[in-house]
């Protein structure tokens, strides 16, 4: 994954394999390895990539960008929260709101 990442990015840029390399201070080989598979970039090299190209970490890395926070409608949630009772009929203490919004969160975040 990384590797077709690493491949797409410096085309865009219509860079070769060795002005790359010569750029991150590695051989052409290094990058050919990377971008066949054969070898993964170490953690340094990652972040010389990212900030070569412009991209986050976790974009080289095929990772989403956004949390899984990001999924959660936290204004929808307190509206829910507002309207919601305890079991004698009576609204919830804030206490068990915080309980609730943390069942709900985890209900919503792990959701795919």
């Amino acid at each position: 994954m990384i590797g077709q990442t690493i491949r797409d990015l410096r085309k865009q840029r219509k860079m070769s394999q060795t002005e790359l390399a010569k750029i991150l201070h590695v051989s052409q080989q290094t990058v050919t390895a990377w971008e066949t598979g054969k070898a993964e970039p170490s953690s340094s090299a990652i972040s010389n990539l990212a900030d070569y190209f412009n991209v986050t970490t976790d974009y080289l890395l095929g990772r989403s960008e956004k949390k899984d926070d990001d999924k959660v409608d936290y204004v929808a949630l307190d509206k829910v929260l507002d309207n919601a009772r305890s079991f004698d009929g009576e609204p919830m203490d804030e206490h068990d709101r915080e309980i609730l919004r943390g069942i709900l969160k985890g209900y919503f975040t792990t959701k795919k």
